[in-house]
């Protein structure tokens, strides 16, 4: 077996490689040739031998307006496999800002060997890019609030042999280059830039101070020496997706926040603090990992502050119009590794918000407000009030949306937000193939959630033991493409607990697969991609997709090229690719300008020498995409 270097590992697989599921579980006694029962119908998934969910419902408009007018704005670009972000003819792009950018005047320098150093790396705008929202402040002023997900050391810390960290000053510059930047934005003569020293910028990272309310608020499990109250934390981790709420705050989300913590020594740990370790990949042997912050930040070591990492996995709220104001972790919305946050109105005003879970066989979730947004009112209680609920999908494609209580449970409502995985488990919750941004219509009262792949569909259970095998929405045995779930709340309300479900795409390589691999019928040899993770709609009800995936272009993944931007039609089924990015890197977080005529990309851990060319440390960055004309662009 080949060596590993575990500092160019993603947080997905270095927990893969830390935590590997068990090979066999009692239902691969009955799997047997699950994948084999499904399979396209006329290009249309279908499951089982229920004749009544064959057809064209399974990929519902895919076909059925398939000759009304092209919605897309641009010809299709063709895949790409060098170092730079291409887009079609008619388009042009322009780097808005990179991993070290001065976001007030006293930053330091940005060296193209070195980077950034510990003093002033809080001063900066931080590495690897991810979800991000603009807010348009007073009728002018323009703000974007953007995730930086976590850091490659290598790059951070060139000098150090194997970017790992040797000192307290290490971990706090890896500290500082995370979690989020607020900035303004102003476009000039010379294009679209950040406005340095404005009285909005603001750097939000590992040691920044944080409310915790709802009901875990103050509970035993979140109570540590620093903080005896269990209400007040430091930091926010692994910020992944994000999302806005209709009172214009912007909302974090924690991710991959395990991979932080370890041990100096072995740890003494009850019963359900180690249980929960267990579900949710917290290290509880004496092993530097992947950041070492527990050698030199007393905080991260579980042998001396067991409780920190119930502090962390939450979905964080940050008002980017008040530089002064505290972020606020929201417990009620649940604690697991949360992709992304999608706000949506009832239409008597409760406010609903769509979560994923990132990790192979986890849940989709939804909260829902106990009281109404009123614009202009308290908004205090709609993300700390209300009720969890995580989705069931079933074969006859209906679903439901099963709320999390202490009598579903058998848990407090804090055990269920600090411990939501467990809960899910106890009332059957669906297992998907990582479900990670979740987007809702703006025209048509709809949900989609990209579930990005799942190399242990039908193989490995879950990490707590759930059953995998290929199930309605997850249809696919090792999935290695992924797949875009839809589903339609009845009765026209994101209030409603029951729904109708359909697939939108299934991802695929239609030039040298066979069967469900090749991708569902929209999926063809000129926009094929793998491993659909953002997504965003824009104001026309276009679907924005970007992906994640293998972009090594050979073997099942030949001819894919590099990760890329694509638009979806949800009426027609059409998509078509927009934009790629450099080799290495992900294409993710997306938001627009408050006119609508510029489109911002975030281009994340791209391969040397992007963007500024030989010599240089890679920089993960946000580029600027507008049409030529000047004419709209969502």
């Amino acid at each position: 077996m080949k060596d590993i270097d575990q500092a160019e590992l993603s947080p997905d697989d270095w927990d893969e490689l830390h935590f590997p599921r068990a090979d066999h579980s009692a239902f691969d006694d009955v799997v047997e040739t699950a994948i084999s029962r499904r399979g396209f119908v006329n290009g249309v998934l279908a499951f089982g031998s229920g004749a009544a969910v064959m057809g064209t419902s399974m990929l519902r408009g895919t076909t059925a307006m398939a000759g009304q007018s092209d919605r897309f704005a641009f010809e299709q670009l063709p895949i790409q496999t060098d170092g730079t972000v291409h887009v079609p003819e008619g388009y042009e792009w322009k780097v808005l800002v990179r991993w070290g950018d001065p976001l007030f005047s006293d930053a330091p320098a940005f060296d193209p060997a070195t980077g950034i150093p510990t003093e002033g790396s809080d001063r900066v705008f931080g590495e690897n890019t991810d979800g991000m929202e603009l807010f348009n402040i007073g009728g002018g002023t323009e703000l974007i609030a953007v995730n930086s997900e976590y850091v490659n050391t290598k790059t951070n810390l060139p000098e150090n042999e194997g970017g790992k960290p040797a000192s307290a000053g290490d971990v706090q510059r890896l500290q500082n280059f995370q979690g989020v930047s607020v900035m303004e934005v102003t476009e000039g003569a010379n294009g679209w830039e950040v406005v340095v020293d404005s009285p909005y910028n603001r750097r939000i990272h590992h040691n920044t101070p944080m409310k915790i309310d709802g009901p875990a608020a103050g509970h035993d499990l979140l109570k540590t020496d620093a903080d005896p109250t269990g209400t007040a934390s430091l930091g926010t981790f692994n910020n992944c997706g994000s999302g806005r709420t209709p009172w214009g705050t912007y909302l974090t989300c924690e991710e991959n926040f395990n991979g932080y913590f370890g041990a100096t020594e072995e740890p003494t740990l009850d019963e359900a603090t180690a249980a929960g370790f267990k579900r949710y990949g917290v290290k509880t042997d004496v092993d530097p990992g992947r950041y070492n912050y527990h050698g030199f930040d007393a905080r991260f070591d579980i042998s001396k502050n067991p409780n920190e990492p119930h502090r962390a996995g939450y979905i964080v709220e940050i008002d980017p119009s008040d530089p002064d104001s505290t972020p606020v972790k929201h417990t009620a919305l649940g604690r697991f590794k949360h992709e992304n946050a999608a706000c949506a109105l009832t239409p008597d005003g409760r406010v609903a918000v769509y979560m994923g879970d990132d990790e192979r066989g986890e849940f989709m979730y939804k909260w829902l407000s106990r009281d109404k947004y009123v614009p202009g009112g308290d908004t205090s209680t709609l993300l700390s009030e209300g009720q969890l609920f995580v989705a069931r999908f079933d074969i006859d494609m209906s679903g439901e949306w099963v709320a999390l209580t202490p009598a579903a449970t058998g848990m407090t409502e804090a055990e269920i937000a600090i411990f939501s995985r467990m809960a899910a488990s106890k009332v059957g919750a669906t297992t998907m193939d990582r479900p990670e941004w979740v987007a809702v219509n703006p025209q048509a009262v709809e949900g989609y959630c990209c579930l990005t792949n799942n190399k242990n569909r039908g193989l490995k259970p879950n990490a707590g033991g759930d059953d995998t095998s290929p199930n309605g929405p997850n249809p696919r045995e090792a999935n290695k493409y992924g797949q875009i779930v839809r589903w339609r709340p009845h009765g026209d309300t994101h209030a409603a607990n029951t729904f109708d479900w359909d697939l939108y795409v299934m991802a695929g390589n239609p030039t040298n697969q066979q069967g469900a691999y090749k991708g569902s019928s929209n999926i063809n040899a000129g926009n094929m991609f793998n491993s659909p993770d953002g997504m965003q709609f824009d104001s026309t009800g276009i679907m924005w997709i970007q992906t994640d995936g293998d972009d090594d272009n050979e073997g099942d993944f030949a001819g894919m090229g590099n990760n890329q931007m694509l638009a979806g039609d949800p009426v027609t089924g059409e998509i078509r690719r927009f934009l790629t990015g450099p080799n290495g890197s992900e294409v993710t977080g997306l938001t627009w300008s408050a006119d609508r005529r510029t489109m911002f990309v975030g281009i994340q851990h791209p391969a040397a020498p992007f963007p500024d060319g030989d010599g240089s440390l890679p920089r993960s960055s946000i580029v600027a995409v507008k049409r030529t004309d000047g004419a709209l662009i969502g």
